[in-house]
């Protein structure tokens, strides 16, 4: 049997399915694996997605033509057999199974492995072909658990409030904002959203996620509770006038980039956390062997080191070129693989790859 899924200029395409899976260019059907900018975009005819995905994607696309369907409920797409399946990343996100002829590949989107309150952890599915990310796909990347960046959020954020300073957290407006809302302790001090952050958080919660209280800055009648407040902003905000009203504050930003001095350094804020919605490399590892796939095919992010690795450990590998990510991500990349070989030439073990 051919490949089931090949890469056209429109994006991933099941060929006997007749559809494509999170297109870059607008095509007639698409099935999302969750509703980050670079995999769901305005255009399509048809869109179809995990049910809980839903109302995030309507919330960030507006009124599409979008059909959600359960997990592991499955449907006929011109005799492919589809089913979504959790991935972990974000709310709604979803892995597509796709079964014809007794063949089975899985497309990943986005995953991580560890626990997070705010979306179903991911499900391995068994298959022949599985197409993985590989945004952190180096042995450097190594996350601490979840709670332990929790507590040094709530510590950074106490400090602060008792010194009378802000404490301004900037993280993307969805999936990172409501993880890392879901870790807060409020009884620090007020938690405020920037209006991005915050919509995105009324949609948690009518999905049913369980949140503290969140306020914008605008609700804050008392201009004195801002000196105790943490505040919740996406990297946009930074140096904007929107910032002014907070006056002396000390700023962070959360991602799995911040490992990198190089990035922590471009980002120029006080406090650095390392919290990816991405799997790490042994969660990588970890999902990759869990689906007991024979094949391989790796896609953005250290494509060509990932594929190498595979292929030295027994797997056929190869892979895609996509146009997910962006120039952030790459910037980053590039730094990880600097400080991956200084690592190296101070310790032969730093970069010795652990399943």
């Amino acid at each position: 049997m051919s490949d089931m899924v090949v890469v056209r200029k429109e994006g991933l395409y099941c060929v006997p399915g007749q559809f494509y899976i999170d297109p870059w260019r607008p095509v007639e059907r698409a099935i999302i694996t969750h509703a980050h900018a670079d995999h769901a975009r305005v255009g399509h005819g048809h869109y179809l997605s995990a049910e809980s995905g839903v109302k995030v994607l309507q919330s960030r696309l507006g009124p599409v033509n979008i059909q959600g369907l359960a997990y592991g409920e499955r449907i006929n797409q011109n005799g492919v057999t589809v089913s979504l399946h959790p991935a972990g990343h974000v709310l709604g996100s979803a892995q597509v199974r796709m079964e014809c002829g007794g063949e089975v590949w899985v497309a990943s989107g986005d995953y991580k492995l560890e626990s997070d309150p705010t979306c179903l952890p991911f499900e391995p599915v068994r298959c022949h072909t599985f197409i993985t990310e590989s945004t952190f796909g180096l042995p450097i990347y190594r996350w601490q658990p979840s709670q332990t960046v929790y507590d040094e959020i709530n510590q950074w954020w106490r400090k602060n409030a008792a010194e009378g300073r802000t404490s301004v957290l900037f993280c993307y407006a969805f999936g990172k904002a409501q993880r890392i809302l879901a870790g807060l302790d409020p009884e620090i001090g007020p938690i405020i959203c920037h209006g991005a952050a915050q919509a995105l958080t009324e949609v948690y919660r009518a999905s049913g996620v369980v949140l503290p209280h969140t306020v914008m800055v605008g609700d804050v009648g008392d201009k004195a509770a801002l000196k105790t407040a943490i505040v919740i902003a996406p990297p946009s905000a930074a140096g904007s006038s929107w910032m002014k009203r907070f006056g002396d504050y000390s700023d962070a930003f959360a991602s799995g980039w911040m490992l990198l001095r190089g990035a922590r350094r471009r980002r120029g804020v006080d406090r650095g956390f390392v919290l990816s919605d991405h799997a790490d490399w042994p969660g990588l590892m970890r999902a990759i062997k869990a689906t007991e796939a024979e094949r391989v095919i790796v896609t953005h992010g250290s494509i060509p080191i990932m594929v190498r690795w595979l292929q030295q450990n027994g797997w056929q590998a190869g892979g895609f070129e996509t146009e997910y990510g962006d120039d952030e991500a790459a910037d980053a990349a590039n730094d990880a693989v600097n400080e991956a070989v200084a690592s190296a030439a101070g310790d032969d073990t730093a970069g010795a790859p652990h399943a």
